[in-house]
């Protein structure tokens, strides 16, 4: 892409971006339709990103479909936005395995109903064996709702003998998360203005780039990516480290 930054893709272009996807509704209102035609473009939108970002390096996109908490929302829109998921995988699984992306989820997907859930776990079974390029998608996740289920399966090996909790350190909970066995994020944009975590990889994200655009999902295109890519790439990440001193004066 010609607005890429022109840098060395190894040390500045971020190899796991996640994207919480917001402000369909607003770009809806914003034109007078109704908020499911907002979501609609919005899932267009996504294969042009996840393009971009395979022409930009990235190996892996984690995007924030369908939180824990959008369950509360309207029943008409939540069953809008599972036809719009099971219509999205069923038009677009041939492109994804034409562009060998694969396609993995993180989330309770067994709470989506049967017409959503079984072309997704078609595409991610039509997809397993490709290797560079990653969409993941968060359906039916919430940080919060995912260290439960991390809880929980501790305290069951503990009541059983099988683990014991002074050999519990970070790398054994991280094993256990929907993320395992995909790197944390180094960069997480949010688009629409708005400017909250809304509980989205909150342990994977503890050391990550936070990028805030204004721009609503729908309108977010590639150039918009390549700016946060750009911002991502002259930021010192130092993992709480103290910066280098410079050498002494001879």
């Amino acid at each position: 892409m010609n607005d890429l930054p022109e840098v060395s893709p190894a040390r500045n272009i971020p190899r796991h971006t996640a994207i919480i996807m917001d402000g369909n509704g607003r770009w809806a209102r914003q034109r007078g339709l109704p908020r499911v035609l907002g979501h609609e473009r919005g899932g267009e939108n996504l294969l042009r990103i996840v393009e971009a970002a395979g022409d930009l390096g990235i190996e892996f996109l984690t995007v924030y479909a369908f939180s824990v908490e959008n369950w509360q929302r309207p029943d008409e829109e939540v069953s809008s936005l599972m036809r719009l998921l099971e219509s999205y995988l069923s038009r677009h699984a041939e492109t994804l395995v034409k562009r060998q992306v694969r396609l993995r989820v993180i989330g309770d997907i067994d709470a989506l109903p049967e017409h959503a859930r079984r072309p997704l776990l078609e595409t991610i079974q039509a997809t397993k064996s490709f290797t560079g390029k990653n969409l993941v998608l968060a359906l039916n996740y919430g940080s919060r709702a995912e260290l439960v289920r991390v809880a929980q399966g501790i305290a069951r090996d503990a009541r059983n003998g099988t683990l014991a909790p002074e050999s519990l350190d970070w790398e054994n909970i991280a094993a256990r998360l929907d993320t395992a066995g995909i790197p944390d994020p180094d960069l997480v944009i949010r688009t629409s203005g708005e400017i909250r975590l809304s509980n989205f990889l909150l342990l994977q994200a503890a050391y990550a780039e936070w990028y805030f655009s204004p721009v609503l999902w729908p309108d977010f295109d590639a150039a918009c990516l390549a700016e946060a890519v750009r911002d991502y790439s002259r930021r010192n990440r130092r993992f709480g480290k103290a910066p280098a001193l410079p050498a002494p004066a001879l």
